[in-house]
């Protein structure tokens, strides 16, 4: 029991030093970004791996009806994602997605992702083809990632990079942390529309 209080103790007290030692500016950044893609009529789709994929599905719900954008996610639909896994291959999946929904200059792509994809190292490829087909048709590319050298931060016009300050919690920290930050998004000024439901009900 000691251990695992003290695991706990530690684990909250890394959280901590990783909130101070982020960028707020990144963030306003990111926000502005994504209410120009909003108010310009631009369409936001969202891309995550893993349990990364689960908070793509959340965060399309919580921008959809909190903010007012036509929000997707890929892996909202199993049965296309691996129809195309099955007949094309896992590294084309999310850029056929892209292309098939006619992605353009107008629009937005949110890339969830601990590392952000890695060109060389042939990590995340279906990241790295999307991120590379949303460039190509001149739509903004913007993510919340744990690695400051991956595809995502290295080529993205508003990244925040959650600071990867524990090498053996970069995943669990930088999972966690994406939740706060888009939290923080679809509750920002700058974004939100809609009241949440808890805070406009009276006691």
């Amino acid at each position: 029991m000691g251990d695992s209080v003290g695991f706990a103790a530690t684990f909250l007290a890394e959280t901590q030093a990783i909130l101070q030692a982020m960028d707020p500016a990144r963030i306003e950044a990111l926000a502005e970004t994504l209410a120009g893609i909003r108010d310009g009529g631009g369409r936001l789709f969202i891309l995550g791996v893993g349990g990364s994929a689960g908070h793509a599905g959340h965060a399309v719900n919580d921008f959809r009806k909190l903010c007012g954008f036509e929000a997707y996610a890929p892996t909202d639909n199993v049965s296309e994602l691996t129809a195309r896994t099955n007949d094309e291959g896992w590294d084309t999946t999310f850029a056929a997605w892209l292309a098939g929904s006619r992605i353009n200059a107008r629009d937005g792509l949110l890339v969830f992702s601990v590392g952000g994809g890695d060109k060389e190292r042939g990590i995340s490829g279906n990241i790295v083809a999307a991120i590379d087909l949303a460039r190509e048709r001149g739509a903004k590319v913007t993510g919340i990632v744990g690695r400051q050298g991956g595809h995502t931060a290295l080529v993205g016009d508003a990244v925040v990079v959650v600071p990867p300050l524990y090498a053996e919690h970069v995943t669990p920290h930088t999972e966690g942390l994406c939740a706060v930050i888009w939290h923080c998004l679809v509750s920002h000024p700058a974004l939100k529309r809609a009241a949440t439901k808890w805070e406009s009900a009276h006691p």
